[in-house]
């Protein structure tokens, strides 16, 4: 594991999270799309890691790239995730985890809008909103 600041054991992630949670976050899965509710979610605030509670979007970043899973064009900061090689299931992608637990949220496209062209595909069941933050 990278050298995170907010580190657990396997056994404790497995405590505190959902078995779904914690197949996405701790063992780099993907839900179905369009089955969080986060997907449509249009209230200000803020999306935080599900694990540590990091901010990691805002909400005036994010937009409806129609693949069914909550979409962002830039992170609140660039410190609070890390991009990582993900070469599985045979593509290249880029995968982004929170760099405070290292959890999975997802992956970075170069097909977003404007102004950044970035489109971070974030599982919903990797993050918490917060409305109003």
């Amino acid at each position: 594991m990278n050298d995170v600041p907010f580190k657990k054991t396997d056994a404790e992630w497995k405590e505190q999270l959902s078995p779904e949670v914690y197949r996405v976050t701790r063992k780099h899965g993907t839900e179905r799309a369009f089955t969080s509710s986060l997907n449509v979610e249009q209230r200000d605030g803020m999306y935080h890691c599900v694990c540590c509670s990091e901010a990691l979007f805002p909400s005036d970043t994010k937009f409806d790239s129609g693949t069914g899973w909550p979409s962002f064009y830039q992170p609140v900061d660039g410190n609070n995730v890390s991009e990582h090689a993900d070469r599985s299931l045979f593509m290249r992608r880029t995968e982004v985890r929170c760099s405070n637990c290292d959890a999975h949220l997802g992956h970075v496209f170069p097909d977003g809008p404007e102004p950044t062209g970035l489109r971070y595909c974030i599982n919903g069941a990797a993050l918490n909103f917060k409305p109003g933050e």
